[in-house]
Formats: structure tokens, sequence, C-alpha cells
């Protein structure tokens, strides 16, 4: 009989939880599917008195994660305390120099020492999995490291932070400002501790970081990542871009080109009848695109007990079957260090700012645009109220190099009365 695959596992909140909660309830089914029984040894938290809704009377406890990591019947440790440094990556080196494989939900750790971390475990002959540190429970990291091996890989984009997404749509749906809505948000448990980590698209921002790695045989490159938050999105946004056929998300994407690799994170329009249009409330969207298989879109719950703990419970039960795989899908040593491209495909664009009340005023927007090779396809006054009148511009195909030429240039101008708000319309 196959000896257990004995867990520790260090971080008890939600996630932590509803992993013990899995392993209590489907014992029996583990084992089926995995040929080992599946066990916890010890678990580590920082308050031990803590009701957390389950027994954890059964399992011993480490004050210090560390001391969790290198225990001798702890095979597998199972970091979901997050962090980029910190406890956590101190318990996951110290697991891994002690001989164990490690299952996590960290996508800061990773994004920001992913290289370091994997380099470590190969060396070592260990594994790294961390299904759940992308997009809750969608299979997105599988799908890219074993589904679609066979495929050279042209393109990786998606919606990845719920919390954005919750408020963007109920923006929308409720006709309600951001700032009403992102305090529901943290009402309703959604926002992280560091809110700017979900609003301004820090948490999506890791986990493009990882989804292109893995995609681009690269190494992780969190830094090389542009990043826009959605915090100066307004309801007059969300409208004017429904009545043109699109919805505001806040959009991932990842490519390689010939300048390096380009990243970006940022609030785009996309059509209201794509896949990511149609997107609504917490749930995340990844979609893949690659020379064989063309296009694939993964959709499902991207946080909360179940799907999470769902992603780390998949890790877990591959090393249970003596499945491992290098970190990011091809040894460490071959991922190459790309330099950070920004994007050089043309796209319109919208502008959004509100004018003083004043002739020539529109002239002088238009000269601007114009000297930086920015043709505009469509222009609108609306809402117009004294002392300034909103102003509403969609340019034609154009690159992001131009529109911020442009708007250094309009922040200088006396009749610009608010700072320009730029989204690129990106049709997915």
């Amino acid at each position: 009989m196959s000896q257990p695959l004995r867990l520790g596992i260090a971080g008890l909140g939600t996630v932590g939880v509803g992993v013990v909660k899995i392993i209590r309830r489907h014992a029996d089914l583990l084992e089926t599917r995995t040929g080992r029984r599946i066990e916890i040894s010890a678990v580590c938290a920082r308050d031990r008195n803590r009701d957390r809704g389950v027994s954890l009377s059964g399992y011993d406890w480490e004050d210090n994660p560390v001391a969790l990591a290198v225990r001798e019947d702890v095979d597998v440790l199972v970091e979901l305390m997050g962090g980029s440094d910190g406890p956590a990556k101190a318990a996951t080196e110290a697991a891994l120099a002690a001989g164990k494989d490690v299952v996590t939900a960290n996508k800061a750790m990773l994004a920001v020492h992913g290289q370091t971390l994997a380099e470590q475990a190969e060396a070592s002959g260990r594994s790294i999995r961390y299904e759940a540190a992308v997009a809750g429970g969608i299979p997105c990291i599988k799908a890219l490291t074993e589904g679609l091996a066979g495929n050279e890989i042209t393109r990786v984009m998606g919606v990845m932070n719920g919390t954005c997404n919750y408020i963007l749509t109920r923006m929308e749906a409720e006709g309600l400002g951001y700032n009403a809505l992102f305090e529901e948000a943290g009402r309703l448990g959604y926002l992280e501790a560091d809110p700017t980590l979900d609003v301004g698209g820090i948490d999506a921002a890791h986990k493009l970081a990882i989804l292109a790695a893995i995609a681009f045989g690269t190494r992780p490159n969190f830094d090389g990542v542009e990043i826009e938050g959605i915090e100066h999105i307004e309801l007059e946004d969300i409208r004017q871009a429904a009545d043109m056929g699109f919805r505001i998300k806040l959009l991932g994407v990842a490519q390689r080109t010939a300048r390096g690799l380009e990243q970006r994170m940022q609030p785009c329009l996309v059509p209201a009848e794509s896949p990511l249009g149609q997107l609504e409330g917490g749930t995340n969207m990844v979609v893949i695109e690659g020379d064989s298989v063309e296009q694939i879109v993964l959709r499902g719950p991207g946080a909360g007990e179940g799907p999470t703990a769902s992603a780390v419970m998949g890790d877990i039960c591959d090393l249970a079957r003596g499945i491992r795989l290098p970190v990011f899908g091809q040894p460490a040593a071959m991922l190459k260090e790309l330099p950070p491209a920004r994007t050089g495909l043309p796209a319109p664009y919208y502008l959004r700012m509100k004018l003083v009340d004043r002739p020539g005023a529109l002239a002088k927007v238009a000269t601007i645009l114009g000297d930086a090779g920015v043709s505009i396809d469509r222009m609108r006054q609306y809402g117009h109220s004294e002392p300034s009148a909103p102003v509403l511009i969609v340019t034609h195909k154009t690159t992001r190099t131009a529109i911020d030429e442009a708007l250094k240039l309009m922040r200088k101008l006396d009749v610009v009365a608010s700072a320009p708000v730029a989204l690129r319309i990106e049709h997915v």
C-alpha cells in the first residue's frame, strides 16, 4: 500500500480552511483518484484560538511556518499565507531546502521571486504548484503547461480580478459611481487589506506576469507590466461605452513581439457582445490564443473558499500521483529574459476631458491631436454645465505613444479643466 501524502498547511484563512474541509469531506474519493491517502500532519496560522468553523484538533500546531515547512512528517508545504516576501517566502525556501514540494496560492511571491524559487525547486528535484494563484478555480495554469503544450502561444489576455469586474458591472447595472461601489465591495469583503492591490490593478498584474512566463517561456517579470487601475473610471465613461456598444473591463494582455515582451493591465473598452464583454460580477475569464488551437476561453469563479481550495487540491492530487513538471512549463535555466515592450499595435482610443467653455477650446485640442498624428473618428459634447463642458473623443487607430504625447500637451492647455482620461478600445 502506498504511503500517505502528508501535508503541512501554513495559513488558515478562507482558502486554508477550504482545503481542510475538502480533505475531510472527500478523503476516500481523493484516495481513489490518486492512489494515495492525503493527510494533514500539522497546520500553522497567526491565531491559534480563532474559531474557523472546522475542527483542527487532530492536527499538530506550529506557530512558525518555517518550523512547519521542515517537519519530518510533512511531504508537501501548502503555503496559503500570501505576501511576496516575509514568512511565505521564508517557509517556501525552507521547504524546498528540506526536500519538500510546495503548493501555493501566492501570486505575488511567484510574480516577484518566481525565477529564483523555480531554480531552487528544480535543482533539488522538487515541485512548486500554483494553480490557485491565478484566476481562482479556473485551471488556466494546467491548460497552458499541459493541455496546450503543443501550441506556440500568441496571446494571453483576460479579466483576472473579480473585485474590479464587480465594481465596473455594478456601476453599469445600478447607475452608481465608483466611490459608492468601492465602499460596497469593502463591506462585502471583496477588497484586499490594501485595496490598491485590487483597484490599482496590482493583483491582476501579478497573475498576468505568471501567465506570460508560462506562455512565452520567459522569466517572470512583474516590473515589466504596465499597470493602470480603475480608480479614474467614472459612471459617465460606463454610459458612453455602452452607448457605443462596448463595456469597460480591467483587461490584462500579454504577447511576445519583436521588441520584447508586452504585458499590460489596464481598463479597456471591449465589444459588449464578446465573451469578455459579457462577463458579469466577480467572475474571471482567461483567453488563450495558440497557433494550432486558435482561441480558447476559460471562465469561472476567480476567488472564494470553494473555487480556490479546489485549485489547491488539484495541485495536491497531481503530487500524490507523482506528476512533476518544471515550475513555468520548461526548465527554469531555459527561460528567456526579454526586455519589456510597449504595445506597438495601433488601436482606437476613447478620450474624455472637461474643457473650459470658451471659443476655440475644441480647436486647440484637435490641433494637438493632429500634431501627434492622432486622427479623430468622432467627437461629442454632452451634459453641458457652466463653466466647463464635458467632451468625448473617439480616435481612429493610433499608438499609445502618440496618445501619451497628445495627453501631455493637453494637460498644459489653459482650456482643459480636468486631466483627460484615455482608454484603449480592444477588439477581442
